[in-house]
């Protein structure tokens, strides 16, 4: 009887932490959009910063974009419309647990981009 008690204990906190590790979704993304105070083709840059904050590798990260436009190149490995209005970073490759991904975009104003979608590599 001890036994059966003992296992069903581990597999209850085996259960309990793997909820824990990979319980990561769109919030555990974070983005910092900062002005860089230059300016190209005059409109202001915008530094940008995606944070994956979750303990597991996200990849297929997507972000909404509505209408996005620049006046300075972005690599498109880094950051690409993919279609409806969302564009999708690190050509959705995996980023690993607190590894940011950085661009640089130009126009006026900046845009909104909040995550829409992710997968978790637990």
């Amino acid at each position: 009887m001890a036994a059966i008690v003992k296992l069903s204990i581990t597999l209850l906190l085996l259960v309990l932490l793997s909820k824990d590790v990979c319980g990561c979704d769109l919030n555990n993304i974070t983005i910092g959009t900062i002005r860089s105070g230059n300016e190209i083709q005059g409109k202001p840059e915008w530094n940008v910063v995606v944070v994956n904050n979750c303990d597991c590798p996200m990849q297929n990260l997507f972000l909404s974009c509505n209408d996005f436009q620049t006046t300075e190149p972005v690599d498109p490995s880094i950051f690409k419309p993919s279609g409806d209005n969302t564009c999708i970073v690190n050509n959705g490759s995996s980023i690993q647990p607190k590894d940011t991904v950085k661009f640089s975009y130009a126009w006026d104003p900046p845009f909104f981009l909040r995550p829409t979608s992710v997968v978790t590599s637990c």
